[in-house]
């Protein structure tokens, strides 16, 4: 039953970014120095939430596609949310 069976042959719809990875696309989109890292579940998909001081002492949120790398949204936070 388990003859065939790869355990690193896994479907691909499992297969991630790292978080190292999810880093290097948000500095690309926005520089500066990572603050914080999240991991989320939206609607069943895997986001990395990446938070970035710039060199204007802005903060931004940089939302990533666990899965495609895609660059889901750029925010500027504030302290009035």
């Amino acid at each position: 039953m388990y003859e065939n069976y790869n355990p690193y042959t896994t479907p691909i719809y499992r297969q991630r970014i790292s978080i190292q990875q999810a880093q290097q696309i948000a500095l690309q989109r926005v520089p500066g120095q990572i603050l914080h890292v999240d991991m989320d579940l939206e609607n069943g998909i895997l986001v990395y939430e990446i938070f970035i001081l710039t060199s204007q002492n802005r903060v931004y949120e940089v939302e990533i596609n666990g899965k495609t790398g895609r660059v889901l949204k750029i925010e500027e936070e504030n302290d009035f949310d």
